[in-house]
């Protein structure tokens, strides 16, 4: 017999938006897993604790302060994970990579044990339906993947607890790190076992189902194969390297792993169980409007959407707060710190233009343009424009649907994002520490302000006055609601659902796979790349090719947190951010002639960053106490 105190060991807070009906059965101190397990209630409330505690980097989630952090105060100033990429920069902080990121390894074991105790009460069922038994064990299954896959990606190679330990039984509680290897190879195994016993799932995307665990088994083998092929990218050295706890990796393993992420897709596709929300819009504009809806209203785009984190309620421990963090300043209404990450040039640049298939994507700011970083220069021809928004012409779509572009329009005001002017006697006032209201005159007497207006509910963009403004020329878009007016300073008011996986992503996995190892079938590998960009408007096929997997995969699967991880498992985070700046796209307003400019410049006010090769693997706690072995550099 299991008391609730038992069923309920270990856990987190809990984030349920299911009743915990099964906490009225009586006598309450004497449940029995069958009454648990009786209902369709007590099964769903049981399992909204197991779902609540995923280690999913969705809305909630801020790599200093962990998942599901939407408490009381969420004072993090908007520092989500894809502010620590290239992809984008903290209007207020600017560090990427720090080794002071949210540590898991607690919570992960916590999470183990009522995984552990969860199979024990599937176990000691006796009037549960075969079916019913097997969905619970696949999904049991499925959560011990996540854990596994969690845990793996940050420390490597992890002690495999797979039963509940017992104060009597020291070797139940002292489990050695199994290796690297052996860790991949059980996430692996968790997918799968969770495939076997789970059903299609009926279009339900907040509940695992065969496609899912498919689907991360997927994410999770092409992770595993990456850092395999990558290691010597980014060698390291010691006990944990010696025993192969990390690294240890053999080119067998990385053929398996490539093996394993394209028989996953494959079985996905092949399936035709998924397709891409709005596949063919007739034009771009069409193209952008169905990208930007697809994250807004997921639950309308379940023939795309994997597995969802759902948001049904406001407040603390249910809602989110990237509508507050993340609107322009223009639009913030009554939260006071909105703006805080804004995509980076470097990001904007991935897009490719639907003139140029499959090539660059540089903007041209001047005649003879050498994509240098060194501002404005009184010297150059630069292209002028009446309206800012005509840089972005013939741009991809995805780029206007997640990014708020300057004069552009959100929420029916059109954005201000403008980053000095030029006087008529030629001189440039572009100091970010300029006052706001400074006016300045054309020719004929009318009045300007360097940041196109002299209050701060005007503009969006670069015055760091407050931290609420973009410094990089472009404004976070993808995910906002564009119905979200703020209440005061509330926090935890936000309620779109989260996309943790969506079929884009198992047709880029699968190309990807293809052009690292060339397994798999090269027409599929053509059209899964191509398919994401004929959604985004593209008419034009091209090759799968490593570069152009890669370039739509950034396009495809930005803001998302993909990105980090993708800079980890291909080793290219040390690379990237060595002695390395973000890069703004500054229009600037010329009292002359009454056009725009734009010019490439570094951010204002940044840093150089630099990310070791540390930040690979994470620190191992409590080794004084546990006997594991240390990670590299800790």
């Amino acid at each position: 017999m299991k008391t609730i105190k038992s069923i309920l060991s270990g856990c987190a807070a809990l984030v349920m938006t299911a009743s915990c009906s099964f906490l009225d059965v009586d006598p309450t101190d004497k449940i029995t897993p069958d009454a648990i397990f009786a209902s369709e209630g007590g099964i769903e409330a049981f399992l909204a604790n197991l779902y609540s505690q995923l280690p999913i980097e969705d809305y909630a989630f801020a790599p200093a302060q962990g998942f599901l952090y939407n408490y009381g105060s969420v004072n993090n100033n908007g520092a989500y994970a894809w502010n620590k990429t290239d992809d984008c920069i903290g209007s207020q902080h600017q560090d990427a990579g720090g080794d002071s990121e949210y540590d898991w390894w607690t919570k992960g074991y916590q999470l183990n044990n009522n995984v552990n105790s969860f199979f024990g009460y599937i176990e000691d069922l006796k009037n549960a339906s075969e079916e019913t038994k097997n969905t619970l064990l696949g999904e049991a299954w499925f959560v011990r993947g996540h854990i596994y896959f969690a845990l793996a990606k940050r420390y490597g190679g992890v002690p495999i607890i797979d039963k509940l330990g017992t104060a009597t039984d020291s070797s139940s509680l002292y489990i050695p790190r199994s290796t690297e290897v052996e860790t991949w190879d059980y996430v692996l195994e968790c997918f799968d076992k969770a495939s076997e016993y789970l059903g299609d799932g009926d279009g339900q995307a907040r509940r695992a189902n065969k496609w899912s665990a498919l689907g991360y088994k997927a994410r999770a083998a092409l992770h595993a194969a990456s850092v395999a092929k990558y290691w010597d990218q980014a060698p390291l050295s010691g006990p944990a390297v010696d025993q192969a706890l990390v690294g240890g990796f053999t080119p067998q393993d990385v053929e398996r792993y490539y093996t394993a992420c394209s028989d996953a897709c494959r079985q996905i596709i092949e399936s035709e169980k998924f397709s891409l929300y709005q596949a063919t819009p007739d034009t771009p504009e069409e193209a952008s409007k169905n990208f930007a809806e697809l994250f807004v209203k997921p639950n309308e785009a379940l023939s795309e959407c994997m597995f969802i984190r759902g948001y049904q309620q406001v407040g603390v421990n249910f809602g989110h707060n990237i509508d507050n963090w993340l609107n322009p300043a223009q639009t913030a209404g009554a939260w006071p710190h909105p703006g805080r990450s804004n995509p980076t040039l470097e990001f904007a640049e991935n897009f490719e233009y639907y003139s140029n298939p499959g090539g660059s994507g540089k903007f041209v700011t001047y005649e003879g343009d050498a994509y240098d970083y060194l501002g404005w220069q009184a010297s150059r021809k630069y292209r002028e424009f009446d309206n800012p928004l005509d840089m972005f012409a013939d741009k991809d779509a995805r780029l206007s649907a997640v990014t708020i572009l300057p004069n552009s329009t959100w929420k029916g005001k059109t954005i201000v994002i403008q980053g000095g002017l030029i006087t008529t006697d030629g001189k440039l006032v572009n100091d970010v520490g300029t006052k706001i209201d400074t006016p300045y005159k054309d020719a004929e007497g009318n009045v300007f302000y360097p940041f196109g207006g002299n209050a701060q509910s005007l503009f969006s963009g670069f015055s760091l006055n407050g931290g609420n403004n973009t410094r990089t020329g472009f404004g976070f878009k993808k995910g906002l609601d564009p119905e979200y007016v703020a209440k005061g300073a509330d926090w935890n008011q936000s309620t779109e659902d989260f996309i943790d996986l969506r079929y884009a992503e198992i047709l880029l996995n699968y190309a990807e796979v293809y052009a690292e190892s060339g397994i798999g079938d090269e027409q599929m590998a053509t059209d899964c790349l191509n398919a994401t960009r004929r959604r985004a408007g593209h008419m034009d096929r091209i090759a799968p090719t490593l570069q152009n997997v890669l370039r739509e995969r950034r396009c495809e699967l930005c803001l998302e947190n993909a990105r980090t991880w993708d800079l980890v498992r291909r080793r290219e985070y040390h690379k990237i951010f060595s002695n390395y700046r973000r890069g703004s796209l500054t229009p600037i307003f010329d009292l002359r002639t009454h056009k725009y400019i734009f010019v490439r410049e570094y951010c204002a006010k940044t840093n150089n960053v630099t990310v070791t090769t540390k930040r690979y693997y994470k620190s191992i706690p409590g080794i004084a106490s546990n006997g594991l072995v240390q990670n590299p550099q800790w």
